[in-house]
């Protein structure tokens, strides 16, 4: 479309840290633990989480190689054979890097959420955290 941007930039409010060496693919099977450390800029952004709550975090798939045309059509790892859209898929591989996952909190300590869920390696930038609610409650925010 004319007169849009055709680069948008974002930058990290906080990064994932685990001692997990490795995470499964997604995370409604994940049970690994870790925490996300927001920066202390953003620190009062985190009031009115509390454990037990779910958090929709989107993030920077930063170990993913370039995106390339071939990755418009993937053969999912636990899908050999089937050839899917990138669009129709989890893949990391994606013109825009990016990933969500909802994480259960467990606990909120200063500009630290200890999380659960965990399909992030340690180091992965995270851009926002959103709350997840699938009924329209409380929907003032």
């Amino acid at each position: 479309m004319p007169d849009k941007p055709e680069e948008i930039c974002y930058r990290p409010i906080g990064w994932v840290r685990t001692k997990a060496k490795e995470v499964p693919r997604f995370f409604t099977i994940s049970k690994v633990r870790g925490e996300i450390h927001v920066l202390p800029k953003y620190q009062v952004g985190l009031k009115d989480i509390k454990p037990g709550d779910e958090i929709c975090v989107l993030f920077h798939f930063h170990k993913s190689p370039p995106f390339e045309e071939r990755h418009l059509i993937q053969e999912p790892p636990h899908r050999p054979g089937e050839k899917k859209g990138v669009f129709s898929t989890c893949s990391p591989i994606r013109p825009n890097a990016l990933g969500l996952s909802v994480l259960k909190v467990l606990a909120v300590k200063g500009n630290v959420l200890e999380v659960e869920r965990l399909d992030m390696y340690d180091g992965t930038p995270v851009l926002d955290i959103k709350p997840f609610k699938l009924t329209g409650e409380d929907d003032e925010s």
